[in-house]
């Protein structure tokens, strides 16, 4: 707990088929907040890949309900015994995703910005390696159910930097 707030909204992950405010996420966190001194956002979205001369036309993402949030969870708390967190927000979305939207959400606080920036870092790498979802591509023209989206080595090389595995 942090200024009266209670862990669970200062502390946070959710899982969710709607749109997200980034702007809106970050300004609740740190609301009434004057043990903050820096705030770092991460937010991805989906962009317009082109393959193969053809561009995506929508991310299909897929979870493991329950347990994507539990996995979610342990990387936040695994960030929290690393750096001095005043809150953090995960926020993830799931289902149908057009070039333009949002996807993911990282938002760290904490009293000076290295913590906050290696914080926000750390989670985007672990996310991406860790947690339990999927991207199916969608791209116009196509017979098939579409592409399933491979992991890559790049984003475990990411995440090796931070140390051993989490688990």
């Amino acid at each position: 707990m942090s200024d009266g707030l209670p862990a669970s909204e200062t502390f946070s992950v959710r899982v969710q088929a709607e749109p997200f405010d980034a702007a809106a996420e970050a300004a609740a966190l740190t609301e009434g907040r004057t043990d903050i001194g820096a705030i770092v956002t991460f937010t991805g979205l989906c962009r317009a890949d082109v393959k193969d001369g053809v561009p995506l036309a929508a991310l299909h993402l897929e979870h493991y309900p329950g347990m994507a949030e539990e996995e979610m969870r342990r990387i936040l708390d695994e960030a929290r015994a690393r750096w001095p967190l005043q809150g953090a927000r995960v926020v993830h979305r799931f289902g149908r995703i057009v070039p333009g939207e949002v996807i993911v959400l990282v938002v760290t606080a904490s009293p000076h910005r290295g913590a906050a920036f290696s914080a926000a870092e750390f989670l985007m790498d672990w996310l991406k390696t860790n947690a339990p979802f999927w991207k199916k591509e969608e791209r116009p023209g196509r017979t098939d159910d579409g592409a399933w989206v491979e992991a890559k080595d790049a984003d475990d090389t990411a995440a090796e930097r931070w140390g051993k595995a989490l688990g």
